[in-house]
């Protein structure tokens, strides 16, 4: 990162919607000195089924728009961006970029108890393969991998339960394959996931461990902020909340998750004018 890079400048946090909440709700645990900027795409939500140029479109919006900020270091807080472009475009800015496989891939790697280990992500994530390359460079080859493209629609219309029929009939489809194979650890490859972790306990059981990829990668990002002495010492923290969708209805789905009252505190950037 250049040296030119401010200790008291924000963190920016992207993701496609509400998913990206997971990671930011962990990085205000960890690092409460930060301030952070945390853009949801939400009015080009799903990323999952997008294709590769659309996505670096996006990619490449949503970050110019946060570098236009000043910030020191940027989550990746989607699995699909993560995935299928990250590794490729790192080397383009001059602020750390943090992605969500690593550090998860990690994580189950660690937690694991028979060595099998079911990933959960979006088409275009688990297409991209990113998660089982870095598993089994691990040594971790026996993965079982499941597309899951009913998830972040559900998520982003507020069915979380696992007492709603949806959710419960797409968590037992995703869930089969990942339990047929013995797997006992689940990575839960996108971020808007773990706002399912609940439901995913109470139709899978306790024995299955999830791996929350936006909360381990503030590990990463952690690191990489130490290791360029970028820390914040400041007493608290503020967080800026941007969406391209409705700031009325983020803040209400957002401010439940968080457990903070958002209301008047979300503002809103038209997605065509991402970045300018």
């Amino acid at each position: 990162m250049s040296e030119f890079l401010n200790k008291k400048a924000p963190i920016g946090v992207f993701d496609s919607g509400l998913g990206g909440l997971t990671a930011l709700k962990a990085l205000q645990e960890e690092l409460p000195n930060e301030d952070y900027i945390y853009f949801g795409d939400t009015a080009r939500v799903p990323y999952g089924g997008r294709d590769k140029e659309t996505l670096a479109r996006f990619a490449a919006d949503n970050i110019a728009l946060l570098r236009s900020y000043d910030v020191k270091a940027i989550l990746v807080a989607c699995g699909t961006i993560s995935s299928v472009l990250l590794e490729g475009i790192k080397e383009e800015y001059p602020i750390a970029l943090v992605g969500v496989i690593e550090s998860a891939a990690a994580a189950a790697a660690a937690a694991t108890r028979n060595g099998k280990i079911g990933i959960w992500g979006t088409a275009a994530s688990i297409g991209s393969g990113a998660y089982a390359r870095r598993l089994a460079a691990l040594g971790y080859a026996d993965t079982v991998a499941v597309p899951c493209p009913k998830l972040v629609p559900l998520i982003e219309s507020g069915r979380t339960s696992a007492e709603d029929p949806m959710v419960r009939q797409a968590l037992e489809e995703y869930l089969e394959p990942v339990l047929k194979s013995g797997a006992d650890t689940l990575i839960l490859g996108c971020t808007h996931y773990p706002l399912l972790a609940e439901a995913i306990r109470a139709v899978a059981g306790e024995e299955l461990v999830l791996i929350d990829s936006g909360k381990e990668s503030v590990v990463t990002l952690r690191a990489a902020l130490e290791e360029a002495d970028l820390l914040n010492e400041q007493e608290q923290g503020n967080t800026r909340y941007i969406v391209s969708g409705s700031p009325e209805d983020f803040a209400r789905q957002g401010g439940a998750f968080l457990g903070s009252d958002l209301s008047g505190k979300v503002e809103q950037q038209d997605a065509e004018n991402l970045g300018k």
